[in-house]
């Protein structure tokens, strides 16, 4: 807790806004879709959602294959609880939203379902795309699964899988064929070395137009030194720290540009 408040105090006194950010691009992004404070219908069904977990108190054993929770002591969890601690936040949750509907991905990725509260601002911020989310808990993802049938959330698929191997097999059949993401969200495991592994398997998906989204990326100092590796990564041209999130664009034809910005 001590490093994360200690991050926390270097990223207020290193960020900024709008106001000192000169790419056309990073300018238009954060006054078009992150500082946009208007209401969206969209957000009620987000905070409906987010409700109805809120108010579930059934338990479920979680299988845990990440960096472990620093909340919970026990695998057996209430899953509104798991929804109170674990979950994305409102605000993030309509700040997923709102860049997934600004940039209109067709193919989006994500790593880490948990109950689905990021999953559902995805498949909300673009109808027509293909949301793929990946979850190695089948207990969490069978909830998940119930809950984004529940608010009829065609456009997901959700695949109980372990990350790893998941990405691996997208590496092999790269061979072959053509696959694509356009949005992807890390939000699996808080760990330095299976976020580089992921960032890595994942590189040759991308297209010029890529987002992609990291959770935490000042949870430990490791995950900072994760986020510094992939800051300095020849095919990574903008990045945006947020401090909870780390955004990191592709785009060949921008300057090599780090921004840290309060969201």
């Amino acid at each position: 807790m001590l490093f994360q408040i200690e991050s926390y105090l270097k990223f207020l006194w290193k960020s900024k806004n709008e106001h000192a950010v000169h790419s056309p691009f990073v300018f238009n992004l954060l006054t078009k879709c992150f500082y946009d404070r208007k209401p969206k219908p969209e957000y009620a069904i987000l905070k409906k959602y987010r409700k109805t977990l809120l108010e579930n108190k059934n338990f479920i054993e979680v299988t845990d294959f990440g960096a472990g929770s620093k909340v919970f002591k026990s695998n057996k969890r209430q899953i509104c609880k798991i929804a109170q601690t674990a979950g994305i936040s409102p605000k993030r949750a309509e700040l997923l939203f709102r860049v997934t509907n600004y940039f209109q991905p067709k193919n989006i990725l994500e790593i880490g379902t948990s109950l689905g509260l990021a999953t559902s601002a995805l498949a909300l911020g673009n109808t027509n795309a293909k949301v793929v989310t990946l979850e190695g808990c089948p207990q969490t993802a069978n909830q998940c699964q119930l809950q984004l049938q529940k608010f009829n959330f065609n456009n997901v698929d959700s695949v109980i899988t372990e990350f790893q191997s998941y990405l691996e097999d997208i590496k092999l059949r790269l061979k072959t064929e053509t696959e694509e993401f356009d949005l992807i969200y890390f939000d699996g495991n808080h760990s330095k070395k299976a976020t580089l592994a992921y960032f890595e398997l994942l590189l040759q998906t991308i297209n010029n137009d890529s987002v992609w989204i990291f959770d935490d990326i000042h949870w430990s100092e490791e995950m900072e030194e994760a986020w510094e590796i992939i800051k300095k990564h020849p095919k990574v041209k903008v990045t945006i720290d947020t401090f909870q999130w780390g955004f990191v664009f592709f785009r060949r034809e921008q300057e090599k540009e780090h921004f840290i910005i309060r969201a």
